[in-house]
């Protein structure tokens, strides 16, 4: 181990205010990749979970549910840029329906929610030091939000990248703010301790929290999962959904042979040559939503018990400095999924939830979809789907992967209730209403087009 490195790394944090939680939980997944930890889960250590529960087939009564959700904070993950889709600020202002932004919408469901069981419900977001300003700032707009004794957000942590060859913290006096990454997702738990929230919840009377990504606006309040998480005295919850040819990439959970647990398995803790192990929807059924359910009482114990050191499994992620530039420096970013959380807990568990719980926007095809007339949006601010199955969508990367030139091109949703695949290839614009049936392409012409003009008769 480097431990001129890890001093380094520590004392880099320490100067940029991160509180102590963080910086114990950073040192002790510094030790592991340095000491070779990979975070690997081998195909033959665990076997496929192929009979979970079924929200479908759980009874609540409505006052179980009631008095569960009356002690339920939401919680959103909303540290993400939507780099991918060239955005500079968090993925939640994008516009999704008629000028709604996923904020709006959140907000929306939270009211409604608020409304219909008289609960206090709580709405949290963890934001990164690259989405905090734009999100408060856009949260103003609603006075009647936030519950009192308690913010509405609190800060992911940063850590250092480290280089690849020497375990140093690296050093880009080009963009310094591109030599902290977030700590992934598995950070929420340490977040919480560190910044005195999980504290203040449980002194406002909640004991539970259902935590989701701010992207996914199908996992929004639910007083029957409320109650059946409640009821099931589990310390933890995962949700899971059916996986298709669709949901290939996405991580599962499995059984760990050696001791019965519950655990995830994501794609960077698949070894290549298992990858096809990884990715056959058929021998593991189930993928993982990142919709998760967690005892915040139980939390705060484990937390004790542990130094604020869950245990979560060692992501190890080999990105570039600069992610726009190739040739930029190596570096490791050390990470954790807060659904392996799953395999700290005992007496964890998981249920199958319909596929409305899972609606995320991680490209522009997927937004595509909840723009367009296969959902209609509700006052509850709830898009509800108006077919049986989602057609698939697929846009031309060049002209639509931006978020920008999607808008440009992309003026005015065709209805897409009657195709079963949309391909879009090449450079259309889409001005005025257009019917999509069967298998619809748009052909590659060689020249900008105009949907409901140029395509073929």
């Amino acid at each position: 181990m480097s431990e001129s490195g890890l001093a380094a790394a520590v004392a880099k944090m320490r100067a940029a205010g991160a509180n102590e939680p963080a910086v114990e939980v950073f040192s002790h997944y510094y030790r592991q990749a340095s000491a070779g930890v990979s975070g690997v889960i081998a195909e033959d250590s665990i076997r496929p979970l192929t009979d979970p529960p079924q929200l479908s087939a759980v009874a609540v009564d409505e006052q179980t549910a009631r008095d569960a959700i009356a002690r339920t904070v939401i919680i959103k993950l909303n540290g993400g840029l939507g780099t991918s889709m060239g955005l500079d600020r968090a993925k939640t202002l994008l516009p999704v329906r008629e000028g709604l932004t996923f904020l709006d919408l959140i907000v929306r469901q939270i009211m409604a929610a608020r409304a219909t069981y008289d609960a206090p419900l709580p709405l949290l977001f963890m934001n990164s030091f690259r989405t905090r300003q734009d999100t408060l700032a856009h949260l103003e707009r609603y006075p009647d939000l936030p519950v009192a004794g308690l913010p509405l957000d609190f800060l992911q942590n940063a850590e250092p990248k480290i280089t690849v060859d020497t375990l140093e913290p690296v050093e880009w006096p080009a963009d310094p703010t591109l030599e902290w990454c977030p700590p992934g997702h598995g950070d929420v738990y340490t977040a919480l301790v560190g910044s005195g929230v999980l504290d203040a919840l449980l002194a406002a009377g909640m004991k539970y929290a259902s935590i989701a990504n701010g992207d996914n606006l199908g996992a929004g309040p639910d007083a029957q999962l409320a109650g059946w998480f409640a009821s099931s005295g589990a310390p933890y919850a995962a949700e899971i959904c059916p996986r298709t040819v669709n949901d290939r990439k996405g991580g599962h959970l499995a059984i760990r042979k050696a001791d019965g647990q519950l655990i995830l398995r994501d794609t960077a803790q698949t070894a290549a040559d298992e990858m096809d192990y990884f990715t056959d929807e058929h021998r593991h059924p189930y993928f993982h939503t990142n919709n998760l359910w967690i005892d915040l009482e139980q939390l705060r114990d484990a937390l004790r018990g542990r130094g604020a050191v869950l245990g979560l499994p060692l992501i190890y992620n080999v990105k570039n400095v600069d992610p726009s530039d190739a040739s930029s420096p190596k570096v490791i970013q050390l990470e954790t999924a807060m659904g392996a959380a799953i395999e700290v807990f005992q007496g964890a568990t998981a249920i199958a939830v319909p596929r409305s719980r899972f609606q995320p926007v991680k490209t522009t095809n997927e937004l595509l979809l909840l723009r367009s007339d296969v959902f209609d949006l509700g006052t509850d601010g709830r898009l509800t789907q108006t077919v049986a199955e989602l057609p698939r969508v697929t846009l031309d990367s060049r002209y639509y992967a931006l978020v920008d030139d999607f808008q440009d091109r992309m003026r005015v949703a065709p209805s897409l209730r009657n195709v079963r695949s949309l391909v879009v290839q090449g450079n259309w614009t889409f001005d005025r209403p257009v019917e999509a049936t069967g298998e619809t392409a748009y052909p590659d012409l060689g020249r900008p087009a105009v949907a409901g003009v140029d395509e073929p008769r």
